[in-house]
């Protein structure tokens, strides 16, 4: 725990990035840390649903999908702060992107492709990567979406190593976010 205090949250904070770019992991610790709920966005989308991801895709399409996921979006940000973990895609939607810039605080969790790959092939639930080569895929979609992932209010480099680390960096990001706003005043070390 740093001795700095943490800032004051007044919006919530989304973390986006790619599959495997460790929004679950490091949003449950930011959470803790700063005594907020974290919400799996795509968890959400799955309950309100009422079946998984995979078969969302398999049965409707993406556009049903990402349809679905705007929706949700626009009930969490019309919540209680909290720390949001989006879905891969969903920041590259205009509508929900405008959402989150309107209502929320984005921080683009960066990943490289390697580790992504590491990541990702722990699990064999992620339907984007089940048309062909997972590297291949990865690549494409990491052309495609790191301009508009660029687009967040904060950028943080997720590297191999302790989430803590990767939270911290989120802090620090916050800090400087909410300073150069005049949004809130983070109070300096004793």
């Amino acid at each position: 725990m740093s001795e700095t205090p943490e800032p004051p949250i007044r919006r919530s904070i989304v973390l986006i990035g790619m599959m495997g770019a460790g929004k679950s992991t490091v949003g449950r610790r930011l959470a803790s840390r700063l005594h907020l709920d974290f919400i799996d966005a795509d968890t959400e989308i799955e309950a309100a649903a009422g079946c998984g991801i995979e078969e969302i895709f398999r049965l409707h399409g993406e556009a049903a999908f990402r349809a679905g996921e705007r929706r949700i979006f626009t009930r969490l940000l019309d919540g209680p702060v909290r720390i949001i973990g989006a879905g891969g895609g969903a920041f590259n939607d205009p509508e929900t992107r405008a959402r989150i810039e309107e209502k929320g605080v984005s921080v683009w969790l960066r990943a490289d492709l390697d580790l992504l790959l590491r990541r990702v092939a722990r699990r064999n639930n992620r339907p984007l990567l089940k048309g062909g080569d997972p590297r291949a895929i990865l690549a494409r979609l990491m052309t495609e979406r790191h301009p508009i992932y660029a687009l967040a209010d904060i950028t943080v480099d997720n590297a191999d190593g302790p989430p803590d680390a990767t939270v911290e960096r989120v802090i620090d990001g916050l800090r400087g976010f909410w300073a150069c706003r005049g949004e809130a005043v983070c109070e300096a070390e004793p």
